[in-house]
């Protein structure tokens, strides 16, 4: 997929690739804007220092290119259809 508004590619960043994928990751969202959210992706609960937090750390769901819209749409969801 060449670069566009949906899809960027930091080949050169120290931490590329950042998740075990087997396909091209898309840095455009380089941390999760779905952290917050009760996400489709493949996350975790784990405790930690007593406090139950959320581990991405087999999750590349914000990462592939295809799931870009998806993304979007559940950020607007969340913003109450604000994000245009």
């Amino acid at each position: 997929m060449e670069n566009s508004k949906k899809f960027f590619a930091n080949k050169d960043c120290a931490y590329y690739p950042c998740h075990r994928c087997t396909t091209e990751i898309n840095c455009l969202f380089c941390y999760c804007p779905l952290y917050h959210m009760d996400c489709p992706g493949n996350y975790h609960l784990k405790e930690k220092d007593g406090k139950v937090i959320k581990s991405c750390m087999d999750c590349v769901f914000p990462h592939v290119p295809e799931n870009y819209d998806r993304v979007v749409e559940y950020l607007r969801r969340e913003n109450g259809g604000g994000i245009s």
